[in-house]
């Protein structure tokens, strides 16, 4: 009974699993080249001709998005905890043609648990993409976990919004049809 239960959550979370493991690996692996090749701190122009729009620049984030809730880890760690143990749950739950929620979810999912990996080990996240325009504004440097969580929150954002349309306009003309 209980393998049957684990089976058929798997068969429903692989995708999910297989997304997050892809996020996580990609994340670590960016963020140790970034350890071992940019002093903390200092930046690097990977794209010459990008100049200064796109930098690789070290830092360490010991906060939150935008560097909000400084010296919180004890507190992301928790939050991610509650995060993936939600998405674990909740994907048993998805119709299995549902690929894209599946996808969006593990996104979410692997970012969580790159940073979170980050925070166990060094006590901050390694973040290194900045972008913006010299002298006017710079987004607030990210990374590789940062950008699947935010990709996966927009992507699942208007992936309900546009099902919901579309219900709503299948209902519209379901009405229609019946009203002759």
């Amino acid at each position: 009974m209980v393998m049957n239960k684990i089976g058929h959550w798997f068969s429903r979370a692989w995708l999910v699993l297989v997304v997050a493991g892809i996020v996580i690996l990609l994340d670590q692996w960016t963020k140790t080249l970034v350890r071992q090749s940019i002093p903390d701190y200092t930046a690097l122009i990977p794209f010459p001709a990008l100049g200064e729009y796109f930098v690789f620049e070290h830092v360490h984030n010991y906060g939150a998005a935008f560097g909000i809730l400084q010296n919180q880890g004890g507190l992301f760690v928790i939050i991610a905890a509650v995060v993936v143990v939600a998405i674990l749950a909740y994907v048993r739950y998805l119709p299995t043609e549902d690929w894209l929620v599946r996808v969006l979810l593990g996104l979410m999912l692997g970012g969580a648990v790159g940073n979170v990996i980050d925070r166990i080990n060094q006590g901050y996240v390694t973040d290194f993409i900045k972008m913006g325009i010299p002298d006017v504004y710079y987004w607030p440097n990210y990374n590789i976990a940062d950008s699947a969580i935010v990709g996966g929150v927009i992507g699942l954002g208007l992936y309900v919004v546009i099902d919901d349309i579309r219900k709503h306009r299948k209902q519209q003309a379901e009405q229609a049809v019946e009203r002759g």
